[in-house]
């Protein structure tokens, strides 16, 4: 139970380091941080700034899934330690996605996004088949 929790709490914590790396690109290509309309500034992002904040939004919406997905799993009454290896994997390749994001590889960040999901519709189907 404490490596799902764990690693929804990692899950939680990437979109935010997304921000600071898109915060970084923010000073470095447009000389300062505008924190009165962020977004605003984001759209002037290029380059590995514009997709940090591309992986950013992502992130969150891959957080809300996996979520879900952990939930169906608990309220289906599996036992959390049995799905520690796929979660683990999610994060893993969440991470890996990242860095392929920013790092501008868009076939290894789609297969990412595929296998996440499948990830994800794993622990679905094993919910429903509780």
């Amino acid at each position: 139970m404490n490596t799902v929790i764990t690693s929804l709490l990692i899950m939680c914590i990437l979109p935010l380091a997304c921000a600071w790396i898109g915060g970084y690109y923010r000073q470095k290509q447009l000389g300062e941080i505008n924190n009165k309309e962020p977004r605003v500034q984001a759209m002037d992002l290029t380059g590995p700034g514009a997709r940090a904040v591309a992986a950013q939004a992502n992130t969150w919406e891959a957080l809300a899934v996996f979520s879900a997905s952990i939930l169906a799993v608990y309220m289906a009454g599996i036992d959390l330690a049995s799905i520690t290896t796929p979660v683990m994997i999610f994060v893993a390749l969440r991470v890996i996605y990242i860095a392929a994001y920013i790092g501008n590889k868009d076939m290894l960040r789609s297969l990412i996004f595929i296998a996440g999901l499948a990830i994800c519709m794993y622990l679905f189907y094993q919910a429903l088949s509780a």
